[in-house]
């Protein structure tokens, strides 16, 4: 009688442990992905605005929006960027697709996080298919969006006329707030303190290098303590948690991005659990559309703290909001259209899990190569 009472005192524990292992592990997995987008921050950050002189058009404009936030690796910061270029006085009609671009830009960090399962096939299937569907939906919304903005503005219109009417309401500045930087900046300093001796811009990359083992170390072992946690119900807890029903997801998904002010992270925090089983691609799909809706808290909470040209800066931040909430409304709502991103994740995900360098090289095409190739057309034909 006792040796079972044991047993199930030393289950109880080893379960708590494992539990606060995968705690710390997402920890040190938001670290990593913060340590990458800072280092590109600081190396590539502060001539950032550079990169976006090149917009001289919609096309360019759409396609700098994605080669930036790919670069930078936070559509958060990108989108900031554009609120103050705004300000500045760069025109909101070429500030909208770039904003569209940074959608699809930020999707390049669950697909490195992706890779942490290609040891395994049937795991690394389930993670690219998590972390591509929200390529496909973004693809998607850039074009049935695109062309519409660009014949009618009307996304430009109505974030022009809610701007007016918000005018006089009185706005915090909260930009300081981020809970993301609350909790990570110790270990950052810590991390940054190891390459403080390194010349520029080494001392980046190799801050770059951890981030990305720590990635990988960090997703290897989420998934096998959470394999053995599987037995005790923790499928359930979570697909009862995300799979109430689709909106629930969606609500989740926003509250979750706006605590922690990045997309890149929260989703990047599903595709482990994708891939390990734990959530099937139908229930992390309107997860991802809401923190598509939650990083928009961002450029909003950016707008706040312009004084200058406070209506455009804020204009440009309801067309990001306006733009995602649309999105999910228009695709998600209407089912033929919300199909297209699962058939589309589910094809690339089994075709790279078969030959797992295609993964690699559609990161590279789709994110680079692509929008290069374009960019050129789009300045040979203006």
């Amino acid at each position: 009688m006792i040796q079972p009472i044991n047993d199930k005192i030393t289950g109880k524990n080893n379960n708590f442990l494992k539990w606060l292992g995968v705690i710390i592990l997402v920890y040190f997995l938001i670290v990593a992905v913060t340590l990458i987008s800072s280092c590109f921050k600081l190396s590539v950050g502060e001539r950032a605005e550079e990169l976006f002189t090149f917009a001289t058009n919609p096309f360019a404009g759409l396609i700098v929006g994605i080669m930036a936030t790919a670069l930078i690796q936070s559509s958060s910061t990108v989108t900031s960027i554009i609120v103050g270029l705004v300000a500045g006085g760069l025109p909101v009609s070429i500030a909208v697709p770039m904003v569209m671009g940074s959608n699809l830009g930020t999707t390049i960090t669950n697909t490195i996080v992706s890779l942490g399962h290609i040891g395994n096939k049937e795991e690394f299937r389930k993670a690219f298919a998590a972390a591509t569907i929200h390529d496909f939906f973004n693809l998607l919304a850039v074009l049935i969006f695109l062309p519409l903005e660009i014949t009618t503005h009307f996304l430009e219109k109505t974030a022009l006329f809610l701007a007016q009417f918000l005018k006089g309401t009185e706005t915090p500045d909260l930009t300081g707030f981020n809970f993301v930087e609350f909790i990570t900046v110790p270990v950052l300093k810590l991390m940054k303190q190891v390459t403080v001796n390194l010349p520029q811009p080494f001392d980046g990359i190799a801050l770059i290098t951890i981030g990305i083992v720590l990635i990988f170390v960090s997703i290897l072992y989420i998934g096998k303590i959470l394999k053995s946690l599987l037995i005790n119900q923790a499928k359930g807890i979570l697909n009862t948690a995300m799979g109430k029903n689709a909106v629930f997801s969606i609500l989740l998904g926003t509250m979750v991005t706006m605590l922690v002010q990045s997309s890149s992270t929260t989703t990047s925090l599903m595709v482990p659990l994708a891939g390990v089983g734990l959530l099937s691609l139908e229930k992390i799909y309107p997860f991802i559309l809401g923190a598509n809706i939650g990083t928009c808290i961002t450029a909003l909470l950016a707008a706040t703290a312009v004084k200058e040209n406070a209506i455009a800066a804020l204009e440009i931040a309801l067309v990001h909001f306006l733009y995602n909430c649309s999105g999910v409304i228009l695709i998600y709502g209407i089912p033929f259209l919300r199909k297209i991103p699962i058939v589309g994740a589910k094809t690339l995900a089994h075709v790279a899990s078969e030959k797992t360098y295609l993964a690699l090289v559609y990161l590279i095409i789709v994110f680079f190569v692509l929008p290069i190739l374009i960019l050129n057309i789009s300045f040979n034909n203006p």
